[in-house]
């Protein structure tokens, strides 16, 4: 006997302030210590909640080993001083880690298998580098073409990307300088303070005259990748950086980050039991599969998925985080499917405020979350390629 969906509920959100890999103010904190900061955060929201109750967490990292190894997610709830009652579990989705998070615990819950979940993601690419520290491709990719596109670098897919639909280097410069003005906006008006949880960096080191150790401290508040200097002349002087010949450099493409966020996802039952406000319903999720070589138009085909599922059109969505892995995938996608550009990363996205990868999804919802509280808008979308040729998109409702 079937039993009927339930509503899933974000009632918390936060994320750290994004750092830049590899020489940024969060370089030396470890992943599974944001990870921490950011649950720590996400429950001091919702402090009438008995923690007891959540069942498991949820966590993306898309190169989970290293100091993001070993179940970060189960060490994370553990740190984060979680009951032992709490499980953990790490997924990996590449970029679409956070997101896939979120919509896995959702999906638990809306079947009825769960009643409180924490999602959310972690990365440090100052600490584990781009394809890990050993990647290891199956040679059977190289043996032919059918499979060469798993074996490109990012940077080469967005350049096809580019070429096939012919996105010049101006409208990527332009994407870009875009993005860096609109973070840089939205930081001087206070918009990020909701969805921000600062982070404290201790730095110590030896002096060697006295023999004591020096404490430095700092609170990194904001996202440090916006560029209140970016402009259109020094974008253009910049050489492409994947292609001889391309377009595609560093400036127009996401920066490399550290970050974590965290979400608590609950049933109706927990919302009334404990008197919860919501910030959203999670409505849908769509993953579609796309030729590797040109991984970054995924969003193109998940897109239209969520919608179909949703049972809502492109026109109802008021806000749209679409990552921006690269500004060339970015202005094929929107072109594409005829997004409107004013509901699109409306405070920048990660060409100006970075892309710690598997934190993404869940650091680009916190963002979506409070933009529609703040606005009043009813539904939101986020929306990333994904790498090996993916797209993904997940649907929200303000409450």
């Amino acid at each position: 006997m079937s039993k009927q969906l339930q509503d899933a509920y974000i009632v918390a959100a936060t994320r750290t302030p994004i750092g830049k890999a590899p020489k940024g103010a969060l370089r030396n904190v470890r992943p599974d210590d944001l990870l921490v900061h950011a649950i720590a955060n996400a429950m001091k929201q919702v402090p009438t909640f008995d923690p007891a109750l959540i069942e498991d967490a949820i966590i993306g990292c898309a190169m989970p080993e290293g100091e993001q190894g070993l179940n970060v997610a189960r060490i994370g709830v553990l740190l984060a001083g979680l009951p032992d009652t709490v499980g953990g579990v790490t997924v990996n989705r590449f970029c679409a880690s956070g997101l896939t998070a979120i919509a896995m615990a959702a999906d638990r819950i809306r079947v009825g298998e769960a009643d409180a979940i924490i999602a959310g993601g972690c990365e440090s690419m100052s600490m584990v580098p781009m394809g890990g520290s050993k990647p290891s491709i199956n040679p059977r990719v190289f043996a032919g073409d059918e499979n060469i596109g798993i074996a490109y670098g990012m940077g080469l897919t967005a350049e096809l990307v580019a070429k096939k639909w012919k996105v010049s280097r101006e409208a990527q410069d332009a994407f870009a300088l875009a993005s860096h003005g609109k973070a840089i906006a939205a930081q001087q008006a206070g918009h990020f303070a909701a969805e921000i949880s600062p982070y404290e960096v201790i730095e110590k080191s030896p002096d060697l005259a006295t023999g004591k150790v020096l404490e430095v401290r700092r609170m990194v508040e904001l996202d440090e990748g916006p560029r209140a200097d970016s402009n259109a002349a020094a974008l253009a002087k910049l050489r492409p950086v994947f292609a001889a010949k391309g377009s595609v450099t560093a400036a127009n493409s996401s920066q490399t980050s550290d970050g974590a966020g965290a979400l608590l996802v609950v049933s109706e039952r927990m919302l009334k039991q404990f008197n919860l406000t919501p910030l959203a319903r999670f409505v849908s999720f769509a993953v579609r599969g796309v030729p590797a070589e040109i991984m970054g138009i995924g969003p193109k085909e998940a897109i239209p998925a969520a919608l179909k599922s949703a049972g809502l059109k492109q026109d109802d969505l008021g806000w749209i985080e679409l990552n921006e892995a690269f500004a060339a995938q970015s202005l094929a996608v929107i072109g594409d499917l005829g997004l409107n550009p004013d509901v699109v990363n409306p405070m920048g996205g990660a060409i100006a405020l970075g892309h710690p990868l598997g934190a993404t999804g869940a650091i680009r919802a916190a963002t979506l979350l409070y933009g529609m509280k703040r606005q009043q808008l009813k539904y939101g979308m986020v929306t990333m390629c994904v790498g090996t040729g993916m797209g993904a998109a997940g649907i929200f409702e303000r409450m």
